[in-house]
Parts: C-alpha cells; sequence; structure tokens
C-alpha cells in the first residue's frame, strides 16, 4: 500500500509497518498531531479500550496509530514464554522503529508526535521517548507502569499525563513513585479517576481517560503546531 495518501481520502485504514507490524492508521482531514498507541502485555492493535480513546482522538482532530508491538512470529513464541512482553528494552526499540516509519512518510511527516502508553507499554512509549526527545510532544500513560522505565524517566523531555484509576491502588504507588522521577522542567501532571480499577471498566471511567488525553495532546501538540 502507498503510504504517502491523501488526507483527503484516507481514513482508519490497515497498515503494514516496515513490511511486518500490523496498524490501524487513521488520519483526520486537518490533523494537527498523530498519537501512537503502545498497548500493554497481551494486547494488540484491537484492544477495546485505546480504539475508543483513538475515536476520541480522532474527533478533536488528531490522528492515531494503533499497532502489534509484536509481528506474528515473535507474538507465537511471547504466547509460549512471555519473554517478550516484559521486555521494555526490546518494546521500546520497536516503538522507535515505528516512529520513524511515521516520520519518514510525506502524509505524516509534519505531525508532532504523541504517545499513549497503557500497562507495560507506558514504560516502553517513555524510554523511546527519552531516546528520541525531539521527535515527541507529549505522553499519556492509562493504568501504566512507568516504573518500569529506570533512569529513563529523568530524561523525558515531553509534557508528561499520568492516568490512573482511584482502586488501583498498587499501581497509584508506582506511578507516584515514577512521577517523582520525572524532571521538574518538563510539563506534568497525575490524574486519578474516581471509583476506577485498572482496567477502567467501571461506569463513565473510560470515557474520563478519553477526555484528559483528549485535553492533554491537544493543548500539547496543537500547541507546537501554532508555534511553528
Amino acid at each position: 500500500m502507498d503510504r504517502n495518501f491523501s488526507r483527503d481520502t484516507y481514513w482508519n485504514q490497515e497498515v503494514i509497518i516496515d513490511n511486518r507490524l500490523k496498524g490501524i492508521l487513521s488520519i483526520p482531514k486537518t490533523a494537527q498531531g498523530i498519537v501512537l498507541f503502545v498497548h500493554g502485555s497481551g494486547s494488540s492493535r484491537l484492544s477495546p479500550r485505546n480504539r475508543m480513546v483513538a475515536d476520541a482522538l480522532n474527533r478533536a482532530g488528531l490522528a492515531t496509530l494503533l499497532f502489534d508491538l509484536l509481528t506474528a512470529e515473535e507474538e507465537r513464541v511471547d504466547n509460549c514464554t512471555a519473554q517478550l512482553r516484559f521486555d521494555i528494552e526490546f518494546l521500546a526499540a520497536r516503538v522507535c522503529q515505528v516512529t520513524d516509519w511515521i516520520l519518514s512518510s510525506k502524509t505524516t511527516e509534519d505531525l508532532p508526535i504523541g504517545y499513549f502508553g497503557a500497562s507495560t507499554g507506558a514504560a516502553a512509549a517513555l524510554v523511546s521517548a527519552a531516546g528520541m526527545p525531539d521527535s515527541i510532544g507529549a505522553i499519556v500513560s492509562r493504568g501504566g507502569r512507568p516504573d518500569l522505565a529506570g533512569n529513563s524517566l529523568t530524561m523525558i523531555e515531553a509534557p508528561t499525563l499520568f492516568i490512573v484509576g482511584e482502586r488501583d491502588y498498587e499501581v497509584i504507588e508506582l506511578n507516584e513513585q515514577a512521577f517523582s522521577c520525572l524532571p521538574e522542567s518538563t510539563p506534568k501532571s497525575m490524574a486519578i479517576v474516581p471509583r476506577a480499577t485498572h482496567l477502567f471498566e467501571e461506569p463513565g471511567a473510560l470515557e474520563s481517560v478519553c477526555d484528559l488525553a483528549c485535553n492533554w495532546f491537544v493543548n500539547y501538540l496543537k500547541r507546537a503546531v501554532n508555534a511553528a
């Protein structure tokens, strides 16, 4: 498939990234940024929670890319061994590769990039952002494990939002520890969604995530466009 398609005609299409990773790329006609979704362990580009957030971002005028972190062969291995889903350095390198794919397309090269990470994917997104500070404009973590990003937290320059459920007690503590490691010069915030547990399955919980993520990305990614 030709990657240099027209924004006037392309919308919500399956793509193959670097001839091996499956993705779903959605680009509104007036997109002013693009958000890459980095899912957690055992999930995929078809995650219903991430797709709900992506739909909200599309309505807010932002493009989205949901993609599989693993190839089909890697997924078969991981299903047996679980050795890749928690290999944050490997996953972060994969996120960097997908980011390069976005940056090399004439259709998306001018769009400020944001990362939306969930669970262990949040750590991979943060490590990737630390390694590509000039390319990433904003980060949002949903029920993430940013603590697994380790020392990369101290190198984050992109505005970063952690979203955690009020009843996800252990993850709240881990997010608070990671939050304290982010540089003071980095715009950052932590939002606790009332009554929500880890998967935000409670009524209205995921809608709150959508609102928080949209506001964060619209503020920072569209601001980058306006400042250019």
